[in-house]
């Protein structure tokens, strides 16, 4: 029998690392060597639910043998988080991309994009400068080494960076998990499956035995072997990934309701059944209704390049929402931490209270760490960049904006489970203030050192680095449920974060200097830094200017959001939602047909059988996505992973 309270015991701890070691050599060779798929990329993690099934799978078997030797479901739980946080940094929009932005100006640099001008403008400490070296890492070493030495003083800080954020945005979580989970209860659709997978219940059948699941696991993996068979043998017919509609809209002024393309995404089906059906309305809705703007705008002349500037609408939605959500917890800001000194003097006098223990009796933080705790993660954030180069200002509110992204990025997870890692209006936490200050508000004194240092940084608003949060705040809500103290839940956070951080530095590092990354089809987003260091080269003498439309379209956004949240305290029941319109603007051509398949079902259903078969069909679609995920992530990123030629026959993007 298991404990009342779930731990996180040595074994766990053991299994987990070495699950993320192999799995990290199999993003290796898929992702990086042969691009077979970015399995990294979906939500949760191929990778960390394959190590789930396979613990599922097995632990019947190591019960049989004898009951010490079976995972508990704390066990099985813990494993998962810790997978799917460490092994999520390798992905193209993590550290891949980072390892891309601090090594690009120095291979790529023309005299004719100026890089070369920003050189000095680089510490010593911050990245690696040596020419030759660098063209080893974009062309092979010789003797396939990795010249450790000079990338350790680089890698120390910027691990310290790194670590920086991932406490600020775990303290982010502390404030507000409280409040969602027990206050709102809200719903954690992703933590679904997981929780399903380990649940043994006597008198209740198990979800992977449950007829109903493996109903809709059949139906994806069908769909995923038809559109296979069909990319190896092109005589077979199959529905493909998408439709595009755009054809059918080339003329004016149709033309200005494209991007218009219906996608298939089981995954997107699967969780977004869990999803509250005002969200899974409002995301269509408002998709159609960015559309529709655009065609009136076409109509009237306003055939402004960029037009209806969805990301922007998307911005300033986050922004308004961000803002929003920390204004709800205010009192947990401000009033654990006016008493901050004189606990910290009180457990310092009194060893048997401090930390430590206090993780081991019940689980929790000490009252008021966590506001200082943001606090100092977020001042050493600002230093760093600082003395990197960069205007204090300018990193304060550039990070500032993007922990409040990141904080969206958690309630969307929470609330609504939409399973896309780049679910956020991304490059818009840099681009809002270039369009809103212009580039020369950010030249000091006429030195491009702070342009430079925030080119540096573009993989914190390009990547997807602000949706590491949703991680954080599932891995919570597991927590709870497993009954794992929260506080060694947050201490099992920050140590798969950084783990991650080594395996994340090590693979993409040691895989380029073996192969050079030129010969694996160039490293991944190399062409964004060449564009952003010259840009910044160039501040000086091409300025960019303040766009006054997406100005105007950003407070659009974050007014239409206000009055959405204002509408929703009003009215019971209204049926449009504030984060339905910040999905929509931010990634809605991808998730609106999804979407509005659900919300259709959902309705069908409802009406038919109400509470209990919406209950009953649960299984169906959380099969559905996991066959999905299944066949085209597990099984064929595996195959992947060595037949480049069937791989790219059929490329299967999680993103």
């Amino acid at each position: 029998m298991e404990s009342s309270a779930g731990r996180i015991t040595p074994r766990a701890l053991l299994i987990a690392v070495a699950l993320t070691m192999l799995c990290g050599f199999w993003v290796r060779q898929a992702e990086i060597v042969v691009l077979a798929t970015q399995v990294t990329e979906s939500v949760p993690p191929i990778p960390a639910l394959a190590a789930l099934l396979i613990l599922a799978a097995l632990n019947p078997a190591l019960r049989r043998v004898g009951q010490r030797f079976a995972l508990t479901r704390a066990e099985q739980l813990t494993i998962y988080c810790f997978v799917a946080i460490a092994i999520t940094t390798l992905a193209c929009g993590a550290l891949r991309f980072w390892l891309s932005m601090v090594s690009a100006p120095f291979y790529f640099a023309t005299p004719q994009n100026k890089i070369a001008t920003l050189y000095r403008c680089f510490p010593s400490w911050l990245v690696v400068k040596n020419p030759e070296l660098i063209r080893q890492l974009y062309e092979g070493s010789p003797t396939g080494a990795v010249p450790w030495r000079a990338w350790a003083v680089p890698l120390t800080a910027w691990t310290v960076f790194f670590m920086a954020l991932w406490i600020a945005m775990l303290c982010l979580v502390r404030l507000v998990h409280r409040r969602w989970i027990e206050s709102e209860r809200l719903t954690f659709p992703i933590v679904k499956l997981p929780l399903e997978a380990t649940m043994v219940n006597a008198g209740q059948r198990p979800f992977l035995k449950d007829p109903v699941m493996w109903c809709g696991f059949a139906l994806a993996a069908l769909y995923n072997l038809n559109n296979i068979l069909s990319a190896v043998f092109p005589s077979i017919p199959c529905p493909g990934k998408s439709l595009d509609l755009n054809p059918f809209l080339s003329s004016p002024p149709w033309s200005s309701l494209q991007p218009l393309t219906l996608y298939y995404r089981p995954e997107l089906i699967g969780f977004g059944f869990l999803v509250p059906s005002d969200i899974c309305f409002s995301i269509w809705f408002f998709f159609l209704m960015t559309r529709l703007e655009g065609l009136v705008g076409h109509l009237f002349g306003w055939d402004f390049p960029g037009m209806p500037y969805d990301q922007e609408q998307s911005m300033g939605s986050y922004l308004l929402l961000g803002s929003w959500l920390l204004w709800q917890v205010r009192g947990d800001i401000v009033g654990p931490a006016a008493g901050w000194w004189q606990n910290l003097r009180g457990r310092w006098r009194s060893r048997s209270r401090n930390w430590a223990h206090a993780l081991r009796c019940d689980g929790q933080a000490p009252p008021g760490w966590t506001t200082p705790g943001f606090l100092i993660s977020f001042g050493i954030l600002c230093w760093f960049c600082r003395e990197a180069g960069m205007a204090l200002w300018v990193a304060a509110l550039f990070l500032g904006i993007v922990l409040l992204t990141a904080l969206v990025c958690a309630r969307i997870r929470a609330e609504a489970g939409i399973p896309l890692i780049w679910l956020f209006p991304f490059y818009q936490s840099k681009k809002i203030l270039f369009y809103t200050l212009g580039s020369s508000a950010f030249l000091t004194g006429g030195l491009p050192a702070t342009l430079t240092i925030f080119a540096l940084l573009t993989f914190l608003s390009r990547g997807f680095y602000p949706a590491f949060i949703g991680y954080q705040i599932e891995s919570l809500k597991i927590a709870d449920e497993a009954r794992i103290p929260r506080g060694r839940m947050c201490a099992l956070i920050i140590g798969a974060g950084l783990f991650g951080l080594l395996i994340g530095f090590y693979f993409p590092i040691a895989t380029y200097y073996h192969y050079g990354a030129q010969h694996l089809g160039g490293m991944w987003g190399w062409d964004m830094p060449v564009q952003e260091f010259a840009q910044a080269a160039a501040a000086s003498t091409s300025p960019q200017f303040p766009d006054s439309h997406r100005i105007w379209a950003t407070v659009f956004g974050g007014v239409l959001t206000a009055v959405l949240l204002a509408l929703r305290r009003s009215f019971v029941g209204f049926p449009l939602h504030p984060l339905g319109y910040a999905v929509a603007t931010a990634y809605g051509t991808l998730v609106w047909w999804s979407f509005f398949v659900v919300w259709v079902l959902k309705s069908i259903i409802l009406k038919i059988g109400g509470g209990r078969l919406y209950r009953r069909a649960i299984p169906f679609f959380l099969g559905f996505a996991l066959g999905h995920f299944f066949l085209a992530g597990m099984i064929w990123g595996l195959i992947g992973a060595f037949w480049r030629e069937g791989a790219h026959a059929y490329a299967v993007w999680f993103g």
